[in-house]
């Protein structure tokens, strides 16, 4: 995931992330795995609706959502229903998100927030 620069904080730069991961559950309730190039595991985020939980560098934080966790941590909030269903090859609308499943019988989706500010992309590579 990329998420561009802030318009009022441009010495912030585009943050970046890179990482293959393993997710379980749904967008009410699940898990996400994180992992480094070495196979070690990086991070490990979990939710339900009342909570969500990121566990990284012998840290624990906890968040009121999801939604309030991928803001804070990535800088964009990432839609988690879209996100499930994107991940399904469902073309599922999301405010402000532009999802392409062109490339998804080939395990690819890309998905780009265009609004608010600032933009972010992802690029996913599945793996059956």
């Amino acid at each position: 995931m990329q998420v561009d620069a802030l318009a009022d904080l441009p010495a912030s730069g585009p943050q970046s992330l890179s990482a293959s991961f393993e997710l379980s559950g749904a967008a009410q309730a699940g898990e996400l795995r994180l992992f480094t190039p070495l196979g070690n595991t990086a991070a490990v985020i979990r939710w339900t609706r009342q909570s969500a939980v990121l566990e990284a560098r012998g840290e624990t934080r906890e968040f009121d959502t999801l939604d309030t966790l991928t803001q804070k941590v990535l800088g964009a909030s990432v839609p988690a229903p879209a996100l499930f269903a994107w991940l399904g090859g469902q073309d599922l609308a999301a405010a402000g998100w532009e999802v392409d499943l062109s490339q998804f019988s080939q395990g690819m989706v890309a998905a780009k927030r265009v609004s608010p500010l600032p933009q972010a992309r992802m690029r996913l590579v599945l793996e059956p």
